[in-house]
């Protein structure tokens, strides 16, 4: 495997200019709290919506405002392209930030998400803003870890033997010819960006990096989620949680406060009553 490791030398490449944005933009507020003192900037994972993070933001105190990058292609942007390149698709979602950004903010990434979220931070940096307070990377090795891949080209059986395997989708949704036939379309031109992904060398961010991990997840151990921290001359650390590669549903309560004792110890407790279901 062909990997690249981030280098301390030399200028980082500048973006290519973005493309416009649609006017409903990426960002999801589903809670605004224009006066919190902390925004929580999260990606979701290949195939995956916005409404996967919708719950936290009942977790979340009212100093923090709970932020989701919608990718195009599915829920309320479906009528959109789905996005192919991984770089082109960072540098639009970091030129949208670049009003968000106006006070410390946190990025959290899930699987495909871990890497969208350091490449935004990268860009954000590029645009001369400050780095985030801390940069969660969840549930996939480093940039350079797990580089190529077929699945994008492979057949829809294969694609759903795939979702299948990891457990984050119920197998009735890909029973119904239409909704099997939409699900598949974006979550082909999400593995298309992760298999054709290549990071680039550029200096390795300087913000704290954390690793949350599910203890059974098939894609990412502690020993590949340690491949991170040469993407950071800041403070590294990993957390596990029991479950697989989508511990964050069942163990979202706990995830949120691990999240919130990481960005500010003393925001654990200020958050709002967990509800009831998982």
């Amino acid at each position: 495997m062909n990997q690249h490791q981030p280098g301390r030398a030399g200028a980082a490449p500048r973006p290519a200019p973005a493309p416009a944005p649609h006017p409903t933009g990426a960002v999801r507020r589903y809670a605004p709290r224009p006066a919190a003192r902390l925004r929580l900037i999260c990606f979701p994972h290949a195939g995956g919506g916005a409404s996967s993070f919708r719950a936290w933001a009942a977790l979340l105190p009212p100093t923090v405002e709970l932020l989701v990058v919608q990718y195009p292609g599915r829920e309320d942007r479906y009528h959109e392209p789905c996005a192919v390149d991984l770089h082109g698709f960072a540098t639009a979602t970091a030129t949208e930030l670049l009003r968000y950004v106006d006070r410390p903010y946190a990025l959290f990434g899930h699987s495909m998400g871990a890497v969208i979220g350091y490449e935004t931070a990268q860009r954000l940096r590029w645009h001369g803003r400050a780095e985030p307070v801390r940069l969660v990377a969840s549930g996939r090795p480093s940039p350079d870890q797990e580089l190529g891949g077929t699945l994008h080209r492979a057949d829809d059986d294969a694609l759903c033997a795939e979702l299948a395997r990891l457990g984050g989708t119920a197998t009735e949704v890909l029973a119904e010819p239409d909704v099997r036939r939409a699900v598949l379309g974006y979550v082909r031109a999400d593995y298309q960006m992760v298999e054709t992904y290549r990071p680039r060398p550029v200096d390795p961010l300087a913000c704290p990096l954390t690793v949350f991990i599910g203890d059974t997840d098939p894609e990412c151990d502690e020993r590949r989620a340690g491949t991170w921290e040469r993407f950071t001359s800041g403070r590294f650390s990993v957390r596990v949680f029991p479950g697989d590669h989508f511990y964050l549903g069942p163990q979202r309560g706990q995830v949120v406060s691990a999240l919130l004792g990481l960005l500010d110890p003393a925001l654990v407790g200020a958050h709002a009553t967990w509800p009831s279901t998982p």
